[in-house]
């Protein structure tokens, strides 16, 4: 099913789509007209866009459909434009990455055999033979002059940096970000540290992390890096994977107001993880150096220019983690090479980011985003991190970290743009944000409220990128294309060289109904695999076991006849909030430690109003008792040895839970019952061991509508 420019439909019309039940049978919902957009681009500055320009020189180049320079007649014409050259980027990846590497200059230090040598998935083999160096790339803006003398960009701001203390945002220039950079990657290399070594970092969203990130692709090595709210056990449970040799670590973090001291857990890390042989010191709150660790400010003093190591294309960048409903963490492998070409496209042609622009996307470490927000400086934009709460000391504190920095793209989640209309707030009006000409959210769907939201209470000339992918891929599969109208509800379009489409459970692809969405062919920042994985056998049953050679990502998509994708929330159990995929068996393993809890369930629900319902039902053991005492050390104990995120919303006793006749806690059943599913749809009776267990789950449902 190839994407298509949308067509038109009368005035008054409305249309359907069919929401899955039992997998087969589907139910027809009604939904009223959308066919006026909330916003179209300024026609001189849509045809200014790089995405036109590299169209047109595609075209002359490397085959790609015509499309003239001159601006769209209209949002039809605007919309075949970009459908054609969306058809050509997924129908003939070979030329379409091949421009991609031409346009942004990537540089191989040696040149590919072929760009696409097997595209089977899973195991599509990228630019084999080929060598380059995603920091290298990185580090561009800043390089020298031929003669060594200093280049246009280097004081100009690469990174600004604000936390809750600060009013104004601390500069670090390209040139020192590139001296700090080589100086760190020379003590890596004499610590021995080199190509697939691992990395690691417990780091909040500072510029350290940046220049860590970077020293350590420089070197070849491989990072990896989680947020200092995640307790010890969430941290060990990723990092004993991959055997860090290297660990960097604050002794504290700023959040909400107040210290946090993380010195015990920093020890505890260091205890629990025996391939360390090195530990930097970051002493955000100014605490000393534990015994035996090195001073950060020490590593990144000398003047030294950084060296590039050359690398295969496939050589892993970093390890992302995303967890699943059972076990470890997803130890996710991304490559150098492939996330270089996707965050260069979906950077500098989806966002239209360069060096006029300022970036900034609310993150964290432990997020895919944050390593996103980084590909700002690929294409030479300033990025603006930023390390608290983004409600705090009120929740209009990220609007205002927006409106300080001057950001010109701010990307943020669904359930902020949530919480600040239900705070009431007016960003628009009570600051200036007149600089912010693209509002991203991701994490979950932004329902059609917030988009009314933002244009109502923020401005009405601002383009509203809302995007979904995943940490799986470390970008997006559909979102943002600023030649584009807005939809209210709808994100924009599939993204170039993602070949997205909606199937039925028969792997029947279709328009206007709601199904699972899979990606037909290979995107370059694909995992090669996942760490501890050999045989290849997690990866694939992760996402190529329903259909076989086909990516099916475990999310609900309506891909509208107009073009527009709409996305419903997690199509499986696991737990996704505000973008961050959790396990449920890491929040089982924490309560049913307490001696009170004979068993839990944990389900998370996406809610119309763009909420999220995190509730854990717990099975007592006798003569225990669900009070007050016992929900506050559940939530205690998930919050210091997880994180704040995995602390429910509600806390519910249970008689107990059902299972599959093999003794399975049954999960997807349940999230199906609540979310509005007929229990005999949702699941087979006859593979229940107790339905009245399960009648609970359709009971709870009842009340909760009432």
């Amino acid at each position: 099913m190839a994407w298509s420019a949308p067509t038109a439909q009368p005035d008054g019309l409305a249309t359907s789509s069919t929401v899955p039940t039992n997998g087969r049978e589907t139910t027809t919902v009604s939904t009223p007209p959308q066919d006026q957009p909330l916003w179209r681009p300024n026609p001189a500055r849509a045809a200014a866009t790089s995405l036109v320009a590299f169209q047109a020189w595609a075209a002359e180049h490397h085959g790609a459909p015509a499309a003239p320079l001159a601006p769209a007649a209209d949002d039809q014409q605007a919309a075949q434009r970009y459908a054609d050259l969306h058809a050509w980027s997924t129908a003939d990846l070979d030329r379409f990455w091949t421009a991609v590497t031409q346009w942004f200059d990537v540089r191989f230090t040696d040149a590919p055999e072929a760009v696409l040598a097997d595209p089977a998935m899973p195991g599509a083999r990228w630019f084999p033979g080929a060598r380059l160096n995603y920091a290298e790339h990185a580090l561009r803006a800043a390089e020298p002059g031929p003669d060594g003398e200093r280049g246009a960009n280097a004081d100009r701001p690469a990174i600004l940096h604000l936390d809750e203390t600060t009013e104004q945002p601390a500069v670090l220039t390209w040139s020192e970000l590139r001296r700090q950079v080589g100086s760190l990657a020379a003590a890596l290399r004499a610590r021995g540290i080199g190509p697939g070594d691992r990395v690691s970092a417990y780091l909040p969203n500072v510029p350290q992390a940046a220049v860590a990130l970077l020293a350590t692709a420089a070197v070849g090595a491989v990072w990896t890096s989680c947020a200092p709210d995640f307790g010890a056990r969430s941290v060990l449970d990723r990092l004993q994977q991959i055997e860090p040799a290297v660990l960097f670590a604050v002794d504290g973090y700023h959040y909400g107001g107040k210290d946090h001291d993380r010195t015990d857990v920093v020890a505890e890390l260091r205890r629990e993880l025996p391939s360390l042989h090195t530990v930097v010191h970051v002493p955000l709150l100014g605490a000393p150096a534990p015994e035996g660790a090195l001073q950060w400010d020490d590593l990144v003093a000398d003047d030294v220019e950084p060296v590039f190591e050359p690398v295969p294309f496939d050589h892993p960048l970093w390890v992302l983690y995303s967890s699943g409903t059972t076990g470890l963490p997803k130890a996710i492998v991304q490559s150098q090479g492939g996330i270089l070409l996707e965050h260069l496209k979906q950077a500098g042609l989806h966002l239209d980011l360069g060096p006029q622009d300022r970036f900034l996307w609310y993150t964290s470490t432990g997020w895919m985003m944050w390593n996103f927000l980084l590909a700002g400086l690929l294409v030479g934009a300033t990025i603006v991190t930023y390390d608290g709460s983004p409600g705090h000391p009120d929740t209009g504190a990220l609007w205002s970290v927006a409106a300080r920095t001057r950001a010109t793209v701010l990307g943020t989640s669904a359930a902020y743009v949530i919480a600040s209309r239900k705070a009431e707030l007016h960003p628009g009006r009570d600051l200036d944000l007149s600089a912010v000409r693209c509002i991203g959210t991701t994490g979950s769907p932004l329902p059609p409220d917030g988009f009314r939201w933002i244009y109502d209470e923020v401005r009405q000339d601002v383009w509203l990128a809302s995007v979904s992918g995943g940490t799986d891929v470390c970008s997006c599969f559909v979102g943002g294309v600023p030649t584009l109208p807005v939809h209210l509800g709808e994100i924009q379009a599939p993204c170039l060289g993602a070949a997205v489409e909606s199937w039925d459970v028969q792997g029947h692809p279709h328009t206007d109904t709601v199904g699972e969405l899979v990606v037909t062919k290979p995107i370059p920042s694909m995992p090669t695999g996942f760490w501890n994985d050999p045989e290849g056998t997690r990866y694939h049953d992760s996402y190529f076991d329903t259909y076989p050679g086909i990516w099916r990502h475990g999310d609900w998509i309506t891909v509208t006849s107009r073009g527009t994708v709409v996305i419903h929330g997690r199509s499986d159990s696991t737990l996704n909030r505000q973008g961050v995929r959790m396990g449920s068996s890491d929040i089982y393993e924490v309560v049913e430690r307490l001696p009170e809890i004979a068993e839990s369930l944990v389900i998370g629900l996406e809610e119309p109003d763009g909420g999220y319902w995190m509730p854990l039902f717990v099975v007592l053991t006798p003569g225990a008792e669900l009070d007050q005492d016992l929900i506050g050390r559940i939530r205690t104990s998930l919050r210091t040895e997880l994180s704040p995120r995995h602390v429910p919303d509600e806390v519910i006793a249970v008689r107990g839970l059902p299972h599959t006749l093999t003794g399975k806690r049954i999960e997807v059943p349940v999230k199906r019952i609540l979310s509005g599913t007929p229990l005999e749809q949702a699941v087979n009776p006859g593979s229940v061991d107790n339905l009245d267990h399960l009648r609970f789950f359709e009971q709870l449902r009842i009340d909760r509508q009432a």
